[in-house]
Order: structure tokens, then C-alpha cells, then sequence
């Protein structure tokens, strides 16, 4: 048996007044007035306290919550081991610009860093604020070892927002729409979706190489940026073996391998980092997310000598490996490692199978259920032709809501829903919550089945 997480707020869904709520309703006012359209939320839910796998409006609803803030709280809401960690912190040393006079848990925090981040070789890091700074920071590096400029994103990849990351972002829409103009010499080239395109690894691979050699040169690209997971795109999957050919053919062409490990890293996929599935050993790795339980902190750890390569005071920043933050992270680490969370994250990805198992022939909506770990995507289609069916998915999350589950939408054409829990949820919290999304499910697969038959 694993231990779930210690909580203060008993571990149930609880509903107490129509979603959303009136004092949330109030806030949504107050919003509107001060708060910039562009930060759109997806709930129109305002949470006051959160412990576990619990999320507590300000009207008292409890929700579980299955997005974790886009994969921050692997460990849970308010764990007493971050808590802890960050206040023995806060009241030691609360900041120290670490290019100006350095502080233990920074140093401490890369020990740890080039002890989990895969492969032998020996490896540096850098810490900065968040998993945008971390991409942006790996390009330069990047950049400046190869003395190449070209940067290459797949195909469904989201990296960022910020001028430089949201060029090697895929979709247009809402990420790019009017913010341009585009970063220079970032490309994006074809990457594996064996639902939509039915290509086998090695396939794709040649797929992705063939147009890098064609369309951009091999000896202009200073690096190739993977999500092996691809979250935000609808929770991709590459195809077996399509990440190990694309390493070898950046090995073989001098050009750096990046694993964006942002969402999918730090125990979320039953692994240290989603990356270790796929056999590969990259050349660096971007952290974020999940690294501080909470805490805003990102790193890029790579090979000592691409680290090395940069300049003094060519990369990092002010508040990058703040103390707090940095405390709070090893105190991460420590618990993934006791409390054996590897192991916990496949125990939740095996009951997430279990239960979902037979949704793609009971729904006709549901077109594929994929994931690893604590992070699943369920693919909505049209009935019969198979089309991203993002108006399914727009009601499925407003259903979840209404009942009190936190879910995620993603996907190209914002048709699949993403389940994103924390490792430590209960188990029957977590059957609960996947009762509520069935229940939506089959209230959209009926829709669909009827405005199906009443298609001319």
C-alpha cells in the first residue's frame, strides 16, 4: 500500500451552492474591472485554500482537482514537507541574488539535479522562475556551444509565451494571434501522432528528418527542442522509437537534443523524467512545474560542457533559485524519493486505465484514452468521421465543473481533455472524479449521436 499525503481538508467532493457561487460570482465582477482580459481562467471559480488532491472555492465548494495548476502539485496542495521546507527557509534567508553572493540550497538543488536528470555524464544547471525562462535560457546555451542559430519545435509542441517561446509554440490561436511578430530562425517540423497519422516511429522519424534535411539543413540547426509528452498539444505520445531516431540524428549532425520536461517531468509519468520511457539520453533538460511543489522555480540541467559554454552573467536572473523555493524543491525531491512516488505515479496511471478501459467502444466520441503516470488525455471526435470535436469537449469541462472536478482542455483543435492529478490522490477520490467525467462523456456522446441524426 502507499501512503497518501497528509491533508487538513477532509479528501471528498462537496457542492454547496451553485457553480459558480455567489461570492464567486462577485469576484468575477471585481475581476472584470482590474484584471486584463488576456489572463483568461477556464473555471469561473475562485479558490481560497487547497490541501491534497482538494481545491475550496470561496463559497465552500470542494473540488477535486484533476489540472494541479497545469501539473505544479504532483505532491499534492499545502504538503506539510514543502511547508516546512519553504518556512525553515523563509526565516533563515529569504533572498540572496545568487550571481551577487550564492546560497547553499541553490548549489544543494543542482547536486541533486545532475543526480536524476538522465545520463552519466557529468552535468551543471542553471535555476531560473519559470518553465518559459528555462527555454529561453536552453536557446541561448544552445546557440551559443554550436555557434548555430536555427531552433527547431515540433509539430503540436507548446513551449512558452513569451516573444521567443511562443515562436516555437504550434498553434496560432490564443497563444501567437496578433502578439508577433515571430522570433527569427525558430522552425517547426512534423512530429509523431500515431492517432492522426497512423505512422510508426521509425516512419515519422524519417518523416521529421527528411523535411529538416530538405526544407532547413542539418548544419544550420543549433538545437531540437521535445516534449516527450506533448501536454498542451492533447497529451501526445510519440510513436516507440521516434525520439531515440531523431536523437540519433542530432548526434550525428552536431546538434543539441532538448527535453522539455516542464509538465510531464519530476515523477508525473512514473519516471523521474518522461524521457527515461523513450530510452534517450538528452544533451539538456528544461525543469518547471512540479520541480517546487508550488513554488515558482524552473532549471535547464544539461552536459558540463554545453553548461559551460556560456559567458558569466550571460544567463540566469534576479529571483532564479530564490532560497524559499529552492529549499522547497529538495524537500520535493526527497519525498519522490521515500515515499517511492515512481511507483505511486503508475499506480494511478493503472486505475486511470482500469476505469477508462472500455470508453472508446462505449462512446462513439471517445476516439483514444492515452497517457503515462498521472497524465492522460481523452481524444473527443465526431461520431463516424472521426474530427476533433472541441464543442464535446467544451461541454464535458463545463459538466465536470458544475460537479465538482477541476479538468483540463488541450489539443491542436482543443478536443482533448486532460487529466492531470496528483500522484497522492486517493484512490476513491479519484474513481469519483472519473465517475463525474463518464457521466459527461455519455451526456455528450447522446448529443452528438442526435445532432448526428439530424444532419441533412
Amino acid at each position: 500500500m502507499f501512503m497518501t499525503e497528509p491533508t487538513h481538508i477532509e479528501q471528498t467532493r462537496r457542492l454547496v451552492t451553485a457553480i459558480p457561487g455567489p461570492k464567486s460570482v462577485a469576484l468575477g465582477e471585481r475581476r472584470h474591472r482590474v484584471v486584463s482580459a488576456g489572463a483568461g481562467t477556464l473555471a469561473p471559480v475562485y479558490m481560497e485554500q487547497g490541501s491534497g488532491a482538494v481545491l475550496v472555492d470561496v463559497d465552500g465548494n470542494q473540488f477535486v482537482d484533476l489540472g494541479c495548476g497545469i501539473g505544479v502539485t504532483t505532491i499534492g496542495h499545502a504538503h506539510p514537507a514543502v511547508r516546512s521546507a519553504s518556512d525553515r527557509q523563509l526565516a533563515k534567508l529569504s533572498h540572496t541574488l545568487f550571481t551577487v553572493t550564492p546560497h547553499v540550497p541553490y548549489v544543494e538543488l543542482c547536486e541533486r539535479l545532475a543526480q536524476i536528470v538522465p545520463g552519466d555524464h557529468q552535468k551543471k544547471s542553471i535555476l531560473v522562475n519559470s518553465g518559459a525562462e528555462a527555454v529561453e535560457n536552453a536557446v541561448k546555451i544552445a546557440r551559443k556551444f554550436t555557434g548555430r542559430q536555427v531552433i527547431l519545435a515540433l509539430e503540436h509542441a507548446f513551449h512558452g509565451r513569451t516573444s521567443l517561446t511562443m515562436s516555437m509554440t504550434y498553434r496560432p490561436w490564443p497563444e501567437r494571434e496578433g502578439l508577433g511578430p515571430l522570433m527569427a530562425d525558430v522552425r517547426s517540423v512534423p512530429s509523431s501522432y500515431p492517432y492522426r497519422d497512423g505512422h510508426s516511429g521509425e516512419e515519422a522519424a524519417l518523416r521529421t528528418i527528411d523535411h529538416i534535411e530538405r526544407h532547413i539543413g542539418a548544419s544550420s540547426v543549433a538545437a531540437l527542442f521535445v516534449e516527450p509528452i506533448q501536454g498542451d498539444g492533447g497529451v501526445i505520445i510519440p510513436a516507440s522509437g521516434y525520439l531515440r531516431a531523431l536523437a540519433a540524428f542530432c548526434r550525428e549532425n552536431g546538434i543539441l537534443f532538448v527535453a522539455d520536461e516542464i509538465q510531464a517531468g519530476i515523477a508525473r509519468t512514473g519516471a523521474w523524467y518522461s524521457i527515461e520511457h523513450e530510452g534517450v539520453i538528452p544533451d539538456l533538460v528544461t525543469t518547471a512545474k512540479g520541480l517546487a511543489g508550488g513554488l515558482p522555480l524552473a532549471a535547464v540541467t544539461g552536459r558540463a560542457d554545453v553548461m559551460d559554454s556560456v559567458q558569466p552573467g550571460g544567463i540566469g536572473g534576479t529571483f532564479g533559485g530564490n532560497p524559499a523555493a529552492a529549499a522547497s524543491a529538495l524537500a520535493v525531491l526527497d519525498l519522490i524519493q521515500e515515499d517511492r512516488l515512481l511507483e505511486r505515479a503508475s499506480h494511478v496511471e493503472r486505475l486511470i486505465r482500469e476505469y477508462t478501459a472500455g470508453w472508446v467502444a462505449k462512446y462513439e466520441i471517445v476516439g483514444e484514452v492515452r497517457g503515462r503516470g498521472a497524465m492522460f488525455g481523452i481524444e473527443l471526435v465526431e461520431p463516424s468521421t472521426g474530427r476533433p470535436a472541441a464543442g464535446s469537449l467544451t461541454a464535458v469541462i463545463s459538466h465536470c465543473i458544475e460537479n465538482g472536478v477541476i479538468a483540463l482542455d488541450s489539443g491542436t483543435w482543443d478536443n482533448v481533455l486532460r487529466i492531470m492529478p496528483s500522484v497522492l490522490i486517493e484512490d476513491a477520490l479519484l474513481k469519483d472524479a472519473l465517475s463525474v467525467i463518464e457521466i459527461a462523456i455519455e451526456i455528450a456522446n447522446s448529443t452528438a449521436l442526435a445532432d448526428r441524426r439530424l444532419e441533412p
